[in-house]
């Protein structure tokens, strides 16, 4: 056997100085070339350990192996055996804590990159023209609503459509892909991609009916006397907020309009879109995921001269993935650690600067992590014009209100049984971030990979 390379192969990226002022895709992805090198570091073990740590299940071994021998449709055609979105998901999915994380490898070496490699052989398939549709099953004449079109409705839709049963999504927006196109940014998903992953999802034969509401333009009850089943998975679109002075001062935007205004209604690329925005000279992003790194990082290539990010405990803590912190910092982000906000101030009505405290860590709190503890009297201010707030998100209260059958927790997410996908009220089943909060796009496939067989028994016994 050949030796294995220590380290995996790099993607080539765009110099930082240059990316944070356009939104063209970060990584260029890999060649032939480095694939093959790259594929060559898999060991292809007999009882691979990288399995298990895929929500979705993809055979990585084998999809890695068609790689090494040349046959990039049999590794695409493999993954989209289990994930009908793998150009996505090779580009966002945390693949350091799950199926990278537990890779054999990092017991000497660093994991297989087998996230570049799903993109590679995604983006290999999308150069050959449409891709190759699955022999479909003949219909079973059952019928199946969506509600959303997030990954986790995407998802399901697809399952539900390879097993024969006529689906249709109904998504509350003007265009369908959910927070891939209202959050992701371009620079980090190009929407000609989410695009293409929805027109695979149509091509199985899955209707996509748009600016339609579950709830408002028809409740779930509505829809059951229509459909078999109903899936939820709307996601979860009420942010939260600080709760301190100053919130509602101009200038002061929750993370989800920022980058719905930002992405999916194209503000970027004013005057081509007219969609208004503050662009801000000095924009402050409070909070330490993703999606504050996503704001931070927008504010730049909006025109901002400097983007700040204010997060309370250190960067060891930080939930966002290791290449966006990377990737924020290259390009410039300015980021103040163990710092809590307590208050906006501004001036004519709009924000001028984030009063904050210094904090200390102290012991681990409920999520392992060392808890922030202010220090007394060791108030400061951060002078910006825009400020983004960050923190996370809870599923809009519509469904609940509208649903008096369906079960929730107190912070308004959706009570399901987690081997089903099971809601309390008969035929309805949900997934991902309305039953999570805020969390990733693979967790939310695999739930919803959950929930299409759950639907399909359900659909074939007529058992609840």
């Amino acid at each position: 056997m050949a030796k294995i390379l220590p380290t995996r192969t790099p993607m080539r990226e765009q110099d930082p100085q240059v990316r944070a002022r356009n939104y063209e895709e970060v990584s260029y992805g890999y060649s032939i070339e480095e694939a093959l090198a790259e594929a060559a570091r898999c060991l292809d073990c007999a009882r691979p350990t990288c399995m298990p740590g895929c929500p979705v299940k993809i055979d990585i071994p084998g999809f890695i192996r068609h790689i090494r021998e040349g046959n990039y449709q049999a590794a695409v055609d493999l993954i989209k055996q289990t994930n009908a979105l793998p150009a996505i998901t090779g580009r966002v999915c945390p693949q350091e804590t799950q199926c990278e994380g537990v890779c054999v490898l990092t017991k000497k070496y660093e994991p297989v990159a087998i996230g570049r490699l799903e993109r590679f052989v995604a983006d290999w398939e999308a150069r050959q023209g449409p891709p190759p549709l699955p022999s479909l099953p003949p219909p079973t004449g059952k019928k199946v609503a969506v509600a959303g079109s997030g990954p986790a409705g995407l998802t399901v839709a697809a399952d539900l459509a390879r097993l024969g049963h006529k689906v249709t999504i109904f998504e509350a927006l003007h265009e369908a892909g959910g927070v891939l196109v209202y959050g992701i940014p371009e620079f980090r998903l190009p929407k000609s991609i989410v695009k293409r992953e929805v027109d695979y999802v149509r091509a199985l034969g899955v209707e996509i009916v748009t600016d339609f509401i579950v709830g408002t333009t028809a409740t779930v009850d509505e829809l059951l006397e229509e459909f078999d089943a109903v899936f939820l998975g709307v996601g979860a679109g009420l942010p939260w907020f600080l709760g301190i002075p100053g919130e509602n001062l101009g200038g002061v935007y929750s993370a989800n309009e920022y980058l719905t205004r930002a992405n999916l209604m194209r503000a970027y690329r004013f005057p081509e879109y007219d969609t208004p925005i503050a662009i801000g000279e000095r924009v402050v992003t409070i909070g330490g995921g993703n999606t504050a790194m996503d704001a931070a990082r927008t504010a730049l290539r909006l025109g901002a001269k400097e983007s700040i990010v204010v997060y309370r405990r250190s960067r060891a803590e930080m939930p966002a993935r290791q290449e966006e912190i990377h990737h924020a910092e290259e390009e410039g982000v300015q980021f103040y650690f163990l710092t809590t906000p307590v208050a906006f101030h501004g001036q004519g009505g709009r924000v001028r600067s984030l009063e904050c405290l210094k904090n200390e860590l102290g012991e681990p709190d409920a999520s392992g992590r060392r808890r922030p503890v202010p220090v007394p009297n060791s108030n400061f201010h951060i002078e910006a014009d825009v400020m983004v707030i960050a923190i996370g998100q809870s599923p809009s209260p519509i469904l609940a209100k509208t649903t008096p059958e369906l079960t929730t927790a107190r912070n308004g997410t959706v009570v399901v049984d987690p081997k089903t996908m099971k809601t309390s009220k008969r035929g309805v089943f949900a997934g991902g971030d309305i039953i999570t909060g805020g969390a990733t796009v693979i967790l939310a496939m695999g739930q919803a990979k959950t929930a299409a067989q759950a639907i399909d028994e359900y659909l074939r016994t007529g058992v609840w």
